[in-house]
């Protein structure tokens, strides 16, 4: 195996015809590059110099490598400078994993401002259940993953981004009279609940807390879909157990209400992942900065959780009195 760097001082003495004039090029010493020459005749057994009286002339071996040198450095130099191309400008495609609930309020200013900082990247977006995206991302089929309370595994690079309150929702007019909140959990054995089935992560994440509490809630339909879910809810057939981000839009229009939960609140850990067993390259840390740097917009928005607590009017009307 050739050191290109020594294939580098071998050309500059055949090119100069001296020692001294390429030691001075290469603003090295004159020693150091003779012992860098002489290693080199050493690893292919054969003289490549000789000195004549007109200077350092090339045996017929050093012809022979010296042609063979002058087309590795030059590809090495290309290859240099399409990597740093690529670094510069990278292309190719990733793909991102996040559950609906995330991706309905992350995906567009995520992709519009990772294609403005990498226009040649394409990137894929898909939506699936939590375990569904930590299954794709350890076979490969991913890259990235924004995904709820994922396991401690050794091939997983996960992290903290966010504490996930869930609320209680349920149509405008306030069907079974809630009035305003907070409600504490056990609300839910009485209320006709529209909740995903197992293994829905998110049902799993309710079945431990409300069972830790001695909690059974009141399911009446099972939907895996977040979109009919939230339209069953505004139509007033049931109540349903979200995150803020997942219907911000339609409590901001007034569709829908919302409750926070106590005795005991829900809560769950939103993490952003990759794969320990695959490189972590440029675009895959931009796409996580990226990604980091939306939640945090977003939380300041009011979009991911309320700008505002959950008005409790209980609480003020007791002050009030």
């Amino acid at each position: 195996m050739f050191d290109l760097k020594q294939l580098q001082l071998f050309t500059a003495v055949a090119e100069f015809g001296s020692f001294s004039r390429a030691a001075v090029a290469l603003s090295i010493s004159q020693p150091v590059l003779s012992r860098q020459i002489k290693s080199l005749e050493d690893k292919v057994g054969v003289a490549l110099l000789y000195r004549n009286g007109r200077g350092i002339v090339l045996t017929e071996a050093g012809k022979i490598l010296q042609s063979y040198a002058v087309a590795l450095l030059e590809q090495a130099a290309r290859a240099e400078t399409e990597l740093a191309a690529l670094r510069s400008n990278p292309r190719g495609t990733i793909v991102l994993g996040m559950p609906p609930s995330v991706g309905v309020v992350l995906t567009a200013p995520l992709v519009q401002n990772f294609r403005a900082q990498f226009p040649q990247v394409s990137l894929r977006v898909i939506e699936g259940f939590s375990g569904h995206l930590l299954e794709w991302l350890v076979m490969g089929k991913i890259d990235v993953a924004v995904l709820y309370n994922a396991p401690r595994m050794n091939n997983l690079l996960a992290e903290p981004i966010l504490r996930d309150e869930l609320f209680l929702l349920g149509a405008r007019n306030d069907p079974h009279n809630l009035g305003p909140g907070p409600v504490d959990a056990a609300v839910m054995s009485r209320l006709p609940m529209i909740l995903p089935a197992r293994p829905h992560g998110l049902r799993v994440v309710l079945d431990h807390i409300l069972g830790s509490a001695g909690i059974e809630p009141n399911i009446e339909v099972e939907v895996d879909a977040m979109p009919s879910t939230l339209r069953l809810v505004e139509a007033g057939i049931g109540y349903t157990i979200l995150s803020y981000s997942s219907c911000h839009n339609l409590v901001a229009e007034g569709r829908i209400n919302y409750w926070r939960i106590r005795n005991p609140p829900i809560e769950r850990e939103l993490l952003l992942a990759t794969s320990s067993q695959r490189p972590t390259t440029t675009v895959i840390r931009a796409l996580t900065t990226l990604i980091r740097d939306e939640v945090r917009i977003l939380r300041k928005l009011g979009v991911w959780e309320p700008r505002q607590p959950a008005p409790d009017h209980a609480a003020d009307a007791e002050k009030a009195g």
